[in-house]
């Protein structure tokens, strides 16, 4: 699947699982559901499972058990600065319209989700048989039905002189056609919205987790079509690049490859799906546990496991931007087509050091791709990562990285088409 149509059938963390998940079934993936025990596997098998139907996690067995030769990791984030819709949320308004109340999630840059064509993508809740396991239904509105407008500048002119955003009184969406005929449940237009367009009763629906998406779908910018404009290229660019590794060899591995695709990174990484629970490394003493001899075994074996496994924690970097210039480090900003980038921290935000960075040099040069280096301008402060929080429970060897993009956290970044073709060769040959 090429990045363009990974991305337009992507538009938020669940329907990137949804996506994820196909191509790993294609390729001859077969799930295994955490509530049941953990199947026998042997070399050359692939499974699959998934947390909160946002996070993914992809094994293909290797020749060696996991205590022999341990785990080389692809891990990026399924989740993207956005707006969530909050319950209760129309908010009746003069001539017929209605605001939805939203709140953000993770740092958006909030001016650039105005005036733009939204809709509505996430997953919808419905009554089941048994009560702790309702029916979940992905839902996604595929035209634009929502705007966030702007305040013409007669009332505003300061505007271009940098004016602060409510998130509350700015940033809300309104429904751009609203009828006084259309009908309603329970003077809920939103959710007889969803009702018709999932094909349900309304009084089915007893929850929805439902997000703001920029319907624009991405698309190829420059002279030469050279680089490519989107939104959650932060960080599906990164999951698409490790899938393609994945899926880019069928043949049996010496050492077991493992794609990580986690959730929530953007706020701190702390759920049941984030990069710091305990999940993941929960699904990997399983399998672990699975190869070994005896019971007691296990516990040696997947400590020899994590010892001997190495992570490419993938998120993307900040390409050096023309405009601003001061913002970077002086030797070490990483530019647009330069190839994939090694990110440090004194202070340790990142995973990376001399020997996770050395590992990955090596697979560049394996696959006859550059890299590029970034460190913050040292007055200015950074974000972190999917690296160190997940080693806090799976404390493994590994090298934080990405691809250059411009305007991290914009509705629509930019990233180079180059750099995304030579990330996914060095991801597999990582993988070999």
């Amino acid at each position: 699947m090429i990045l363009e149509d990974f991305m337009n059938a992507s538009p938020v963390n669940f329907f990137a699982v949804e996506t994820i998940k196909k191509c790993l079934t294609e390729a001859g993936y077969k799930e295994w559901k955490a509530g049941e025990p953990c199947p026998e596997v042997k070399s050359g098998d692939k499974l699959f499972s998934t947390k909160n139907g946002s996070a993914i996690f992809a094994f293909h067995m290797g020749r060696k058990t996991l205590a022999e030769g341990g785990m080389r990791i692809i891990s990026a984030h399924s989740d993207s600065p956005c707006f969530r819709v909050k319950p209760n949320a129309e908010i009746k308004c003069e001539g017929g319209l209605v605001k939805l109340n939203t709140e953000l999630y993770g740092g958006a840059i909030m001016s650039t989700w105005m005036d733009r064509p939204l809709s509505l993508a996430g997953r919808v809740v419905l009554a089941g048989e048994c009560m702790t396991e309702p029916v979940v239904r992905l839902l996604r509105i595929n035209r634009p039905i929502l705007t966030i407008p702007n305040l013409a500048i007669h009332f505003n002119r300061q505007v271009n002189d940098g004016v602060a955003l409510s998130k509350q009184k700015d940033m809300l969406p309104v429904l751009t056609t609203v009828s006084g005929e259309r009908g309603e449940v329970n003077g809920s237009i939103l959710k007889t919205l969803v009702a018709e367009e999932l094909g349900v009763k309304a009084e089915d629906i007893l929850d929805f987790d439902l997000y703001l998406y920029d319907t624009t779908p991405a698309g190829r910018v420059g002279l030469h079509g050279e680089l490519i404009q989107s939104g959650r290229l932060d960080d599906l660019s990164m999951a698409h690049a490790g899938m393609e590794a994945l899926l880019a060899d069928g043949e049996t591995p010496e050492v077991t490859k493992c794609l990580a695709i986690f959730d929530n990174e953007e706020t701190g990484s702390q759920t049941k799906q984030g990069a710091g629970s305990p999940f993941f490394a929960s699904l990997v003493q399983r399998l672990v546990a699975r190869q070994s001899e005896t019971c007691a075994s296990h516990f040696e074996d997947f400590a020899m496991c994590v010892e001997r496994s190495f992570m490419v924690s993938a998120d993307n970097a900040h390409a050096w931007h023309p405009n601003y210039s001061e913002k970077y480090d002086p030797t070490n900003h990483p530019v647009m087509g330069g190839g994939p980038v090694i990110k440090y921290n004194a202070s340790q935000k990142y995973l990376s050091d001399a020997v996770g960075a050395s590992v990955f040099m090596q697979a560049c040069k394996k696959a006859g791709a550059p890299y590029q280096t970034f460190v913050n301008h040292s007055d200015v402060a950074g974000g972190s990562t999917l690296g160190n929080i997940l080693s806090s429970s799976f404390p493994v060897k590994g090298v934080d990285m990405g691809n250059p993009i411009w305007g991290m956290h914009s509705v629509r970044e930019t990233a180079s088409m180059q750099d995304h073709e030579n990330c996914i060769k060095v991801f597999t040959a990582f993988y070999e």
